[in-house]
């Protein structure tokens, strides 16, 4: 099981004002950000992410755009400086919101570059984008997923074309030259993420063999991951645990008590990333029409999405516990000892998983806090994952007959 460290890099001295106004994201004044904060921040997580590259573990980062959830507003430069300060660590971006890009072949050029600066370290992850960042990049929220998948189909052909320029002529994006340099190190293109919460996700993705990632979605991972396994299988191909990923709030102390205090400074991630002002929550067309309704189900009066435990009890992930957070499966917490079969639990309750990836960070907790819960976990959690057995492939055998019935 490969493990990931991520961060979003927030801001927390805002948060208060966030709080007050009832939205930290869109509309939330630049005025509340000190840039000399800011840099001290973006310095602080540079160097959590080093001591994960010394660690032996990975790395992921993501951007967001007008928020105090997260300073990172532009993911390839942040993977641009770990590409030169780092020297083992893969390096994920999770994500790249395409779908909210004008330019895809801007896209494939800067990956290409941060793939060649860390000599082949990139993983590429190409995501549909919240829906409150529709609003800052000025997109529309119709027919998203068709822009998004082109855009997928443009990066790609522009990484893996190299005998000169191509012409693309698509519904939403027209290009007469497309040739891009540097070409990427790796063939024919970096391994490629996209995140989901659906079965129809899930197929999509295994229709193209990338890796699926749920994040902090807790049970309803599962569901994800076992329609690409069907689809794969539908296609003649065993989907191997690598190909399913999964993000988690972690905290680890050498008492379940500090493991516990840690996750729950870890969760003002969760319990301030959801609050925004309704205008911006879920702009017409942005979702599939089962996801509104569900919405809906929900009632009006509620202004956040409402989270599941596993035993079907509804919390509010604005104002959880850690131990709800825990039966949601969206934090495991406590000693490594209990991490650990907390991780293996999850693994057997979504089918296995080979991509684990721990916000060793999140919300306020400090810089000593953050580098001895990563240790913690890279030294006495990481070297056991191997042990944890991979549930077995339902459909093994439905792979091997649609495999055998191409041939």
């Amino acid at each position: 099981m490969q493990v990931w460290h991520f961060s979003e890099l927030a801001y927390p001295p805002a948060w208060d004002e966030g709080h007050r106004r009832g939205t930290f994201r869109v509309n939330l004044p630049n005025a509340e950000c000190d840039p000399e904060v800011a840099s001290d921040i973006f310095h602080r997580h540079y160097d959590e992410f080093q001591l994960c590259d010394e660690l032996g573990m990975n790395i992921m980062v993501n951007e967001h755009h007008s928020t105090a959830t997260c300073l990172n507003a532009a993911v390839t430069v942040s993977l641009s400086i770990l590409a030169r300060i780092t020297k083992n660590a893969r390096l994920l971006s999770l994500g790249m919101p395409i779908a909210n890009r004008s330019d895809p072949v801007r896209v494939a050029e800067e990956m290409a570059m941060i793939d060649v600066i860390s000599r082949g370290r990139l993983e590429m992850g190409l995501v549909k984008g919240a829906p409150y960042e529709i609003a800052p990049a000025n997109s529309n929220p119709g027919r998203i997923m068709d822009r998004f998948w082109e855009a997928h189909d443009l990066i790609l052909k522009a990484m893996s074309t190299h005998d000169g320029p191509f012409n693309w002529e698509g519904e939403h994006f027209h290009y007469r030259k497309v040739n891009i340099w540097p070409q990427p190190w790796q063939k024919p293109h970096p391994p490629v993420w996209i995140t989901g919460l659906s079965p129809g996700t899930g197929r999509a993705v295994a229709e193209r063999g990338h890796v699926a990632a749920a994040l902090l979605s807790g049970g309803i991972a599962g569901a994800m991951f076992d329609a690409y396994r069907k689809r794969a299988a539908e296609l003649g191909r065993v989907a191997t645990p690598d190909r399913m990923a999964y993000c988690v709030l972690v905290g680890v102390g050498d008492t379940e008590a500090e493991g516990r205090r840690r996750a729950d400074e870890v969760a003002g991630y969760v319990r301030t990333s959801p609050i925004v002002a309704e205008p911006f929550r879920n702009p017409p067309g942005y979702n599939a029409i089962p996801a509104n309704v569900a919405a809906m189900q929900q009632g009006p009066s509620v202004s956040v999405a409402r989270v599941k435990t596993v035993d079907g009890r509804t919390i509010d992930p604005t104002k959880a516990s850690v131990q709800e957070f825990m039966d949601a499966r969206t934090v495991f917490a406590g000693t490594p000892d209990q991490v650990f079969d907390q991780i293996a639990q999850f693994n057997a309750e979504v089918g296995g998983l080979g991509q684990l990836i721990i916000m060793g960070q999140g919300g306020t907790l400090g810089f000593k806090d953050t580098c001895e819960n990563l240790r913690l976990f890279a030294e006495e959690v990481m070297p056991r994952l191997d042990e944890i057995a991979m549930p077995e492939n339902p459909y093994a055998e439905q792979a091997e007959r649609a495999a055998s019935a191409a041939e």
